[in-house]
């Protein structure tokens, strides 16, 4: 049921080859803080493009208590999400799974035809009993929580977006999601307040972890910048003169309320004077291009096989172990998982793929990564391949996009990131070898069935 990867190797003193150094590492901490098991902070912004950030070289959002971060992290530039939709992306980071292995593949089960969006899915017995489905994959599953506290004693948290019932039926200890319907939602009822209405509960509970000497899990993933976009007119006016779209700057005003969020809850680790020994980690669940017409996304982003929906810079600190470093390798959440749990010198399950990310050696390896997008709504959750709709894999500047046949009339699309990074100008049909080599990856990584 479990194999140990390769042992962890701590980044204390050089980068990994070909890669550039960003910082210089925090000194480490005493022997005592040291050997104890980390905690571990896991931040998911929500909705969130990747370019959208100061380090990501942004030119007008501010976020500069997650580009301080940036700094003193393991970054990853070149970071992916399997799918690009919230459940199903979720999922594959909790389970270290991909989307056709944990067989979440969408945000909801389909229901009948009459079951629009405008229409109260939670109240057709047909939805309701496919999201019981659900809850009962993930409660079968050995989750990233459920596996932290059973082989080592931790106290985790869950805040915010959650998709999958109750905390309880993720293996968390502790949680805001209650995953009744009556409480109002599907996707993390009264968790959605942390964040907008403040961090009191992560502070608490670290707190009370802390003073009774005990790791802790905390996973913070608020509703942002994830519509509503309400921020605070304060922040809202800094942006109002630097768009000609409202939605836009109400979008970009978002993404630095979400920024000052993260400085708070990495303050609190601050003042209970363990952040030396907690491991921190960011990414998006999935991307977000703000349309300047509405209050939507636009194409090629949340939802899409594109870089705009699936991309997202992945960040891990951990001052006592880890050397700020800026890594041009791949690296997917699929792999956060395994890496984290090594660091906890915890067993990994056999079935999850993904690699130790703290393992130069298993990094230096890994060149390539993919994964699918699917329907919003699952056709079939015992038959992940009836709501497939791409492949994709990045290996190198190159990324493949392969349409399932159930879309009608799609070609591979075949683009260069270095030169192309928006992703316009199709080079598939000027190169067939590149295509049929990316599409035996595919083959080899999963052939739908």
């Amino acid at each position: 049921m479990f194999k140990f990867l390769a042992p962890i190797v701590l980044l204390l003193a050089f980068p990994f080859p070909g890669h550039s150094q960003t910082d210089a590492a925090a000194p480490a901490t005493g022997d005592a803080q040291a050997s104890a098991p980390p905690n571990i902070v896991m931040i998911i912004s929500d909705d969130h493009a990747w370019t959208d950030y100061g380090f990501m070289g942004h030119p007008i959002v501010a976020t500069p208590h997650l580009d301080k971060l940036a700094a003193q992290s393991l970054t990853f530039k070149k970071g992916y999400v399997p799918s690009s939709l919230c459940c199903p992306s979720l999922a594959s980071v909790i389970t270290g799974k991909y989307p056709h292995q944990h067989k979440i593949t969408g945000n909801d089960p389909q229901v009948d035809a009459g079951a629009s969006e405008g229409r109260p899915k939670l109240k057709n017995p047909a939805f309701a009993a496919g999201r019981d489905r659900m809850k009962a994959l993930i409660r079968a599953t050995p989750t990233l929580p459920r596996i932290l506290h059973e082989h080592a004693g931790y106290d985790c948290l869950q805040t915010g977006k959650w998709w999958l019932g109750s905390f309880a039926d993720g293996g968390f200890t502790e949680g805001m999601t209650a995953g009744d319907p009556s409480h109002g939602g599907r996707h993390g009822d009264a968790g959605l307040e942390i964040g907008r209405k403040g961090l009191a509960p992560i502070q608490d509970f670290i707190h009370r972890s802390t003073s009774a000497k005990k790791p802790f899990m905390v996973w913070y993933a608020p509703l942002m910048p994830h519509d509503p976009h309400t921020p605070p007119e304060e922040i809202l006016a800094k942006y109002r003169g630097k768009t000609d779209s409202i939605h836009i700057a109400r979008y970009l005003a978002m993404v630095e309320w979400f920024d000052q969020t993260c400085g708070d809850l990495l303050g609190i680790l601050d003042q209970e004077k363990i952040a030396d020994n907690t491991i921190v980690v960011y990414f998006a669940d999935n991307g977000w291009i703000q349309s300047p017409d509405n209050s939507r996304f636009a194409p090629k982003s949340k939802q899409s096989p594109y870089d705009g929906g699936l991309r997202t810079p992945l960040l891990i600190r951990w001052p006592a172990k880890i050397k700020p470093l800026l890594s041009d390798r791949p690296a997917s959440t699929v792999d956060l998982l395994p890496t984290l749990l090594r660091a906890c010198n915890l067993p990994v399950p056999n079935d999850c793929p993904g690699i130790n990310l703290l393992d130069p050696v298993a990094l230096a390896a890994q060149d390539t990564v993919q994964g699918a997008c699917f329907d919003h709504d699952m056709v079939n959750l015992d038959a992940p391949a009836q709501s497939l709709k791409w492949r994709w894999c990045r290996q190198g500047d190159f990324k493949l996009i392969l349409p399932s046949p159930r879309v009608p009339d799609a070609l591979p699309e075949l683009y260069n990131l270095a030169l192309d990074p928006l992703e316009l100008a199709n080079i598939a049909a000027g190169d067939p070898p590149k295509v049929k080599a990316l599409m035996g990856h595919l083959n080899t990584w999963w052939t739908p069935n």
